[in-house]
């Protein structure tokens, strides 16, 4: 009962001092390029809710979209082609780090994650797209890491990200695997977040 009560006595401790700093939550959301490792274009959305655990250590959720239309290798081609459609979603697990705590305007960081990604690939050359056949599709899932770095400036952020995806599965339209995919990107953002005050409080 003791210890029951000491645990809960530090774990009020700690909560007061955490809500008596300023800006201890916030969510961010980042609009970007996706650039494929081996080719091709897309774009990203990123949402993500943090608690500011230290001054300068931010702990966060990153919930993602990346839409990509990407090069790939055909099983029966040997030869790389485009024509194909990748969406990945992600929840991931972040830290970032960030420097220059007490400039309050200029935040340079440097960040990492960790999570689980839903990868699909889809051939679309050559087929009409069928609702049922879409609806069929199958998508690969994935742990995986990602790293990232930029800057805050006020409220708005600058960033580059690479997210180190396994390679998964091609299928056309009807389901049936055709090759193989490469899942690693690039991403370019810039974004903004609403909560957790400014650096240098």
């Amino acid at each position: 009962m003791k210890k029951l009560i000491t645990i809960l006595l530090l774990l009020q401790v700690i909560h007061l001092a955490y809500s008596q700093e300023e800006g201890r939550f916030r969510f961010q959301m980042d609009l970007g390029i996706a650039a494929p490792k081996d080719g091709g274009i897309g774009a990203l959305v990123n949402f993500e809710p943090q608690v500011l655990v230290t001054r300068n250590l931010a702990l966060g959720l990153r919930m993602g979209v990346a839409g990509l239309a990407k090069d790939v290798t055909y099983y029966e081609i040997p030869n790389d082609y485009d024509g194909v459609l990748s969406a990945n979603t992600s929840v991931s697990g972040t830290g970032n780090y960030y420097f220059n705590y007490g400039n309050g305007k200029v935040a340079p960081y440097i960040g990492a994650g960790f999570g689980y990604y839903a990868l699909s690939n889809i051939d679309v050359a050559g087929f009409d797209f069928d609702k049922d056949e879409v609806r069929g599709l199958k998508a690969n899932f994935a742990w995986a890491p990602m790293i990232r770095a930029g800057v805050e400036l006020g409220k708005f952020r600058i960033g580059a990200e690479y997210n180190f995806l396994p390679k998964s599965d091609l299928q056309n339209v009807s389901g049936d695997v055709i090759g193989q995919a490469i899942n690693e990107y690039f991403g370019f953002t810039l974004g903004y977040f609403v909560g957790g005050g400014k650096w240098g409080r």
